[in-house]
């Protein structure tokens, strides 16, 4: 008659195995994705200078060139200037571990997550005979997963966007974003009196502001993930004077 107790035990040990087991690989940041990537047919080695991200010429050659368009991974420009590393499949061609590309446009071909620089797409492959199979195929399966986006000689750095209009209006995209986390919302801050706004996202990367502060200028950049977020403030202002197409050092590398 206690059989039917140690197999209810036993089965709703089980259940609850099953339950963590499949929570934790639905959490697992370190897990690879499986999809399909393809490469800009009409480019060169590089990625392209129009990109939705608004990187413009530095979106092409950032990384070495190592860059890719993102179809629901851009997440309406959120995911721009993430890092990810994408290895391709085939197991006779490919090697482990593939290539880390930087999400610098939007865009989707044949049920695709990415549409890499044909110089990335030829980096997942073992040889140089291998890259050029892989360009013949034009589409291959993938997988894919979240890496920090590391920039040793770099830190980050403010771009003034050319359209920007001294004093009255400005834009500017944020270059050699760093770590694992998303960049979620951006302040800016005027030094002298410390009164803070938060800044409108144009598209893409481009944060922008119709009545920015006077004076040396302060940005604050809010790094995002699923589990906390933390605010960063460059050791470098904005001069009072910034002017549009120049950039400006932060000061600081981040590793979130």
């Amino acid at each position: 008659m206690g059989f039917p107790h140690i197999s209810f035990f036993y089965l709703f040990s089980t259940f609850l195995l099953m339950k963590i087991t499949v929570g934790d690989a639905a959490t697992c940041s370190d897990c690879f994705t499986h999809s399909r990537a393809a490469y800009y047919p009409n480019s060169d080695e590089q990625g392209t200078e129009t990109g939705a991200c608004g990187f413009g010429t530095f979106g092409a050659t950032i990384n070495g060139g190592d860059v890719s368009a993102a179809s629901d991974l851009y997440r309406d420009g959120v995911g721009c200037g993430a890092c990810y590393q994408v290895r391709c499949t085939n197991s006779n061609l490919c090697s482990d571990k593939g290539v880390t590309v930087v999400i610098t446009d939007h865009g989707a071909s044949d049920r695709t997550d990415f549409i890499l620089s044909r110089r990335a797409f030829g980096r997942m492959a073992q040889t140089t005979d291998g890259a050029a199979s892989l360009l013949a195929f034009g589409v291959v399966d993938i997988e894919y997963r979240r890496v920090s986006c590391i920039y040793p000689s770099k830190n980050i750095t403010i771009k003034i966007d050319e359209n920007s209009n001294y004093p009255h209006y400005l834009a500017f995209v944020i270059w050699y974003q760093q770590g694992k986390k998303d960049i979620t919302a951006v302040q800016l801050c005027e030094t002298q009196s410390f009164g803070c706004k938060l800044l409108d996202r144009s598209y893409g990367a481009v944060w922008t502001t119709s009545s920015p502060p006077s004076g040396s200028l302060s940005i604050r950049m809010l790094f995002s993930d699923d589990d906390d977020e933390t605010w960063v403030v460059p050791v470098n202002d904005i001069p009072q004077d910034w002017t549009p197409g120049n950039t400006y050092d932060s000061g600081v590398q981040v590793n979130l």
